[in-house]
């Protein structure tokens, strides 16, 4: 087994244990972790591919994602944090009277 094969096997496991923490887990701060490793799952095949094409398109892709990422995290939990204050619980069921 080579060094891609690896590291795309360990990107899939990543993305597929992230997946499975957000289907299963109803706490609002165990989902967005596990959004995140779904997001780092994706990072890893990203930089991966491009290592393989010897292309710097994957990389930079990467630290775009990761700008993004930190500004979700950075607006995601502070609303978190609000919800939680205000409704005095952390799962994701307990909202649902907030779509619109």
């Amino acid at each position: 087994m080579d060094k891609a094969s690896l590291l795309l096997t360990v990107s899939f496991v990543l993305f597929g244990l992230g997946l499975l923490g957000v289907i299963v887990r109803r706490n609002l701060l165990v989902m967005l972790m596990c959004m995140e490793l779904m997001l780092n799952g994706v990072n890893l095949s990203l930089v991966t591919f491009a290592q393989q094409h010897q292309q710097l398109d994957g990389a930079v892709l990467v630290f775009l994602i990761f700008i993004v990422a930190a500004s979700e995290i950075a607006i995601a939990i502070p609303i978190v944090l609000l919800l939680v204050r205000h409704g005095r619980t952390l799962d994701a069921g307990a909202y649902a009277g907030l779509k619109g």
